[in-house]
């Protein structure tokens, strides 16, 4: 059930934003186009865990009968966060990693680029293979499935694993703070920088 805190959570995320204990990180000054912001994940006590920040067109979930040709990259920052107690004391929260930028850039992906004009009884089907896939692809960064690839963060050199596929591309890497991730269409991951996001309220505007 949606409480009235989800509620406003979606319809002002910079709120959740505003909160973090944590660096936010985007593309840097060398893009011009549209900033846009995604709703934070929040653990059980409210604590702010991750989020997404939007660049170029926005995703749209719709069915559309023409292709989609709105081009994007999103940067995922996830709080570097230790294993540690859940916040009711009754379990343990894995601490987080570059595997957890990767799966939350992967997820990212297929939430906005899934075949629209599939049929909606295939719909599920499709999006919990290729989930089961992103989630895979994830946790073994080290294999064949992801490549090398170095971007400046901060304006120093950084590596990055990095995949392609028929939907879009994923990277994921890590940043003093935080783990890092990314995903996008139509715009290349090659040549992207990424910096510290100084003024998040700016992707709200």
């Amino acid at each position: 059930m949606e409480t009235t805190a989800d509620t406003a959570e979606r319809s002002r995320p910079i709120d959740g934003y505003l909160k973090a204990d944590f660096p936010w990180y985007g593309l840097d000054e060398a893009f011009t186009g549209p900033r846009w912001l995604t709703p934070v994940g929040m653990s059980a006590d409210g604590t702010v865990e991750h989020g997404a920040v939007g660049h170029g067109d926005e995703p749209s979930v719709k069915v559309e009968p023409t292709p989609d040709t709105r081009r994007f990259a999103v940067v995922v920052s996830v709080a570097d966060r230790p294993l540690r107690r859940s916040a009711d004391g009754t379990g343990v929260l894995d601490a987080t990693s570059v595997s957890s930028a990767a799966w939350l850039a992967g997820s990212g992906l297929l939430s906005c680029t899934w075949p629209t004009m599939m049929e909606r009884h295939l719909r599920q089907d499709w999006l919990d293979q290729q989930t089961a896939i992103a989630w895979d692809l994830a946790d073994a960064l080290d294999g064949p499935g992801w490549s090398a690839l170095t971007l400046p963060v901060e304006g120093e050199p950084t590596a990055f694993h990095y995949r392609e596929s028929e939907y879009g591309w994923v990277l994921a890497g890590s940043a003093r703070g935080v783990h890092l991730g990314a995903y996008g269409r139509g715009m290349s991951a090659y040549g992207l920088g990424l910096a510290v996001v100084r003024d998040i309220t700016a992707y709200a505007s």
